[in-house]
């Protein structure tokens, strides 16, 4: 199945600073780490693991889920 085009990470990553500045007071602090936790899902900040093919050695960088569960991924 192909990755979607838009996710709500590109969302958050892209809005949630003006967001959370526009709503600041009004959202509690479980809302602001799912946030942040969905942020930063599945990036480099969270780190990861090469998976690679003996035969061909192509390699492939996977990195690490935020494991919240509200979390789309």
């Amino acid at each position: 199945m192909p990755r979607p085009k838009l996710e709500v990470a590109d969302i958050f990553r892209a809005h949630g600073p003006a967001y959370r500045k526009a709503h600041a007071g009004h959202l509690n602090l479980p809302q602001l780490q799912v946030m942040s936790a969905v942020e930063t899902c599945r990036t480099a900040v969270l780190g990861g693991h090469v998976a690679a093919c003996t035969k061909c050695d192509h390699q492939h960088i996977a990195y690490n889920s935020c494991r919240n569960r509200h979390c789309p991924k």
